[in-house]
C-alpha cells in the first residue's frame, strides 16, 4: 500500500492547469462503444479510474490508438481513438469481465451502450468509493421503461439486462428492440441519466427524460453524442428528448477540465498558497463552485478563463442575511456538488467563523473527519449528514498525524490538511487519490509543496 509523506507549512504559489474531468471521462469513453467507427476524445486524465475502465474496454475487444498532442493547453491530457468494431462477445459473459467490473463503478456506463448495440449486458453490483449507499434503481427502472428486462443471478452475484433482438449473432449497428418512452426520473442520477442517454439514442421512437441530471459531465455526454449522429434536445436542462436513430458514426470530443479538482486547488490555495493561478478553468462549467469558497471568505479574481487567489492571511465565513449561521448543502447540479463538501470543510477550519455542513446524499462520506479533529480542528459531527465546524482563524494551526484515504475526495482533502499542519503528516491508501488526481505530487511540488510518495 502506498503512502505519502507530507511536511507541512510550505507556502505554495505558481500556476496549476486542472486535468481533464474524471467524470466526463467515463462517460464518454463508455459512448465509443456505440459505434464501430473510431471515436477521439482529447484531454484524457492519466489517472487509476480511467485507465482501468480503458483496460477494460481493450479487454472486450475495442481498439484504442493513442494520438500526438501538440496544444500547450492540454496540461498533459491524453488523446486516444477507440474502435469497437470487432467486440468479444464471450467474455462480455465470462467471469473474468465481472470480476473486473466489480472493482470500477465506472463501469456501470458500458449498461447503455452495450444494450442499445448488442441487446444485452451483464454487470456485477459495481465498486468505487465507500461513502455509503449508491443505488442502481433509476439504471435499471429507465432501462425498463425503454423495454429491457433484468434478473439477479444469485450463484453468480450478477444482473443480466437483455432486450429483444433483431439480428443477436451480428454486430449490426442496431440489434436492440429498445423503444423509446417517457420516464420520470425517481432521482437525478448523474449515471443513471448517462446510462439511460446512451441506452435511449438507438431506441425506436422518442425517449422523454424527466428529472434528468444537467451536469456539465451529462451535457458533454449529449454533445459528444449528437456530433456522432445522435438527436437529442433539452440539453442543459432537467427536461431531454431523444430520437432514436438508426445508427451513430464517428466523432472528436475534447473533455472539460474537472470542476472538482479546481475546487480543491481554490482550497489548497486558501490554506497554503501565496498567489496560485488556476489555468484555464473554464469558467463557464463552474456553476456555483467559485461563489461557494467566496461564501467562506475566499478572494478568487476572475482573469479571463483563468481563476487567480492571492494569499489569505485571513477569510471569514459570511453569515446570512439575518445573521444566522452559514448553512453549506449539497444539491443536484446547478447546486454545490457533493464532491467539494471534504475540501470545503478542510478549509473551513482556519476561517473566521462557524458553518453548518449538511451533506444530503451520502450518509458516510462526513466520516472522515475524525481525522481532522484527531489533527486538532473543532469540527462537531451532528450525526452521518451534518457537521458543525468552528474556525481557527489561523490562531491554532492543525498538526500533522499518520492517517488513511477513505475515499477520493476525503483523501485529497487530507492531503490539503496535512500541507497547512505543523510537522510532518503520513496518508496511506493513496491509492484512492490516484484514482481521481493526476500525479498530483509532482503537480504540487512544483508549486513548492514537500510531498514524497513511498510504494
Amino acid at each position: 500500500m502506498a503512502a505519502f509523506i507530507i511536511e507541512g507549512g510550505h507556502e505554495l504559489s505558481g500556476t496549476i492547469i486542472p486535468q481533464g474531468a474524471k467524470n466526463e471521462a467515463l462517460q464518454v469513453i463508455c459512448a465509443t462503444l456505440l459505434t464501430a467507427e473510431p471515436v477521439t476524445i482529447s484531454n484524457i486524465p492519466n489517472i487509476r479510474d480511467v485507465n482501468n475502465l480503458i483496460q477494460l474496454l481493450k479487454d472486450i475487444g475495442v481498439k484504442t490508438q493513442p494520438q500526438p498532442t501538440h496544444s500547450q493547453g492540454e496540461a498533459g491530457g491524453r488523446t486516444i481513438t477507440f474502435q469497437a468494431d470487432d467486440l468479444n462477445l464471450d467474455y462480455l459473459q465470462s467471469d473474468a469481465f465481472v470480476q473486473k467490473c466489480a472493482q470500477l463503478r465506472g463501469s456501470v456506463m458500458m449498461i447503455g451502450p452495450l444494450l442499445a448495440r448488442m441487446g444485452k449486458a451483464v454487470i456485477a453490483k459495481p465498486g468505487g468509493d465507500k461513502i455509503g449507499r449508491r443505488r442502481l434503481d433509476t439504471h435499471f427502472l429507465g432501462f425498463e421503461r425503454l423495454g429491457a428486462h433484468f434478473s439477479h443471478v444469485a450463484e453468480r452475484d450478477v444482473y443480466e439486462i437483455s432486450a429483444p433482438t433483431k439480428c443477436p449473432s451480428t454486430l449490426n449497428p442496431q440489434p436492440s428492440t429498445l423503444k423509446g418512452a417517457y420516464m420520470l426520473l425517481d432521482e437525478a442520477s448523474v449515471t443513471g441519466t448517462a446510462n439511460i442517454i446512451m441506452a435511449a439514442v438507438m431506441a425506436e421512437g422518442t425517449t422523454t427524460i424527466y428529472n434528468a441530471a444537467c451536469e456539465p459531465y451529462v451535457q458533454q455526454l449529449c454533445r459528444l453524442l449528437c456530433s456522432m449522429g445522435a438527436r437529442i434536445s433539452g440539453i442543459a436542462s432537467n427536461l431531454l428528448t431523444i430520437e432514436g436513430v438508426s445508427q451513430l458514426h464517428g466523432a472528436t470530443h475534447r473533455i472539460l477540465p474537472d470542476m472538482i479538482e479546481v475546487g480543491s486547488f481554490i482550497g489548497m490555495a486558501a490554506m497554503v498558497g501565496n498567489g496560485i493561478r488556476i489555468k484555464d478553468v473554464s469558467l463557464a462549467n463552474l456553476g456555483i463552485i467559485p461563489n461557494t469558497f467566496r461564501r467562506m471568505g475566499i478572494k478568487i479574481r476572475e482573469e479571463g478563463d483563468d481563476l487567480f487567489i492571492p494569499r489569505m492571511r485571513h477569510y471569514e465565513i459570511q453569515s446570512f442575511i439575518d445573521g444566522t449561521i452559514m448553512t453549506l448543502a449539497d444539491a443536484p447540479w446547478p447546486g454545490l456538488t457533493p464532491d467539494l463538501l471534504s475540501v470545503l470543510i478542510t478549509v473551513a477550519t482556519q476561517a473566521r467563523g462557524s458553518v453548518l455542513f449538511h451533506q444530503k446524499m451520502f450518509e458516510s462520506r462526513l466520516f472522515f473527519v475524525d481525522k481532522l479533529i484527531d489533527m486538532g480542528a473543532q469540527i462537531i459531527l451532528c450525526d452521518p449528514h451534518r457537521a458543525v465546524v468552528v474556525g481557527h482563524d489561523r490562531k491554532l494551526q492543525l498538526r500533522g498525524g499518520r492517517m488513511s484515504s477513505p475515499d477520493i475526495r476525503a483523501g485529497i482533502a487530507l492531503l490539503i490538511a496535512a500541507l497547512s499542519a505543523r510537522g510532518t503528516s503520513r496518508i496511506d491508501n493513496i491509492e484512492q487519490i490516484d484514482r481521481g488526481y493526476e500525479n498530483i505530487e509532482n503537480r504540487l511540488n512544483a508549486l513548492g509543496a514537500h510531498i514524497t510518495r513511498l510504494a
